[in-house]
């Protein structure tokens, strides 16, 4: 990309999305084209083409969607999949009408079968039964990269997309209903009293990359990708949910007990994914999980 491109940011505000203007604007890239939610309806099929029709930007970095964790997920079934497809198709077929010169889509982890082989490499998509706590929205980010790939096949658009491992960070939510493990735990730990109760065994084990270290992946793969299919992006290291919870017990501060409430689910025993194909490409994680914990409660203690 060139610095003086314009780029379009969808979802700007979330995670991820900050994260990506963040890093851009780091980079030197500064003519960012941010719209927020209550300007632009992006599930509006027609709001969305308006959009590129005035605005014309040259690259887009797809990471506005619906997203939360197990609770969320399990009773907002219709929604996730409603939702993330018409953000999606609708961002995807408005880049390719307006010719937009590259984009790239954000996807989830969560695209992967329930019974993977670890760690998981991105050929594995659609061997298997998706989890079932979260399939509709494994269905919506599936549907976008195959839509990625099929716009690229038929019409030559420059479309790729990535998949991250669980992210956590700065401007992350921490709503109880939709806040994932890690913003969730912050929050307990910062307001409890003992003991606190964690979600499930405690047992399984989950990879988590910062997500500033994500977006600087999304940069890197607008810059040094393009092909057909899907990469990974995560760190290759794994973690239980207890040693989180210490870890996070530690940075908070927290001295009291920790319990396990296993009348609630888990979800996948193990979720690591294999990022070779990324990393053989000259990409590589910066923050340590516990310095990315550090950067993200400093960021919940200022705010709440």
């Amino acid at each position: 990309m060139e610095k003086g491109s314009k780029i379009y940011v969808a979802g700007h505000t979330g995670l991820l999305g900050s994260a990506v203007v963040r890093v851009l604007r780091l980079a030197g890239y500064n003519n960012l084209l941010l719209i927020a939610h209550r300007e632009l309806d992006l599930t509006n099929q027609q709001a969305v083409k308006d959009m590129f029709k005035n605005h014309r930007p040259d690259y887009v970095f797809l990471c506005a969607g619906k997203v939360g964790g197990i609770m969320a997920n399990s009773t907002q079934r219709g929604d996730f999949i409603y939702i993330n497809m018409l953000i999606q198709f609708n961002i995807i077929d408005s880049a390719y009408r307006y010719g937009v010169t590259k984009l790239i889509a954000v996807g989830s982890s969560c695209i992967y079968p329930a019974h993977s082989a670890q760690p998981i490499k991105e050929e594995y998509l659609l061997s298997g039964s998706l989890e079932p706590t979260n399939e509709p929205y494994a269905i919506s980010k599936i549907a976008a990269l195959k839509l990625c790939d099929a716009y690229r096949s038929q019409y030559g658009c420059d479309f790729i997309s990535a998949m991250p491992t669980n992210l956590y960070g700065i401007g992350d939510s921490y709503d109880s209903f939709t806040s994932h493990v890690i913003p969730a735990l912050i929050k307990k730990f910062h307001r409890a009293e003992s003991p606190v109760t964690i979600w499930g065994s405690g047992e399984v084990f989950r990879e988590f990359l910062f997500a500033d270290d994500c977006a600087d992946a999304l940069l890197f793969l607008m810059n040094n990708y393009s092909d057909e299919g899907h990469i990974n992006i995560g760190t290759g290291i794994e973690v239980s949910i207890n040693e989180l919870a210490k870890k996070i017990a530690f940075v908070t501060g927290y001295q009291g007990e920790i319990l396990n409430d296993t009348s609630k689910p888990d979800g996948m025993k193990r979720k690591l994914l294999d990022s070779t194909k990324l990393t053989n490409m000259g990409w590589h994680p910066k923050t340590t999980l516990l310095n990315g914990l550090k950067l993200a409660y400093n960021d919940y203690s200022t705010k709440y």
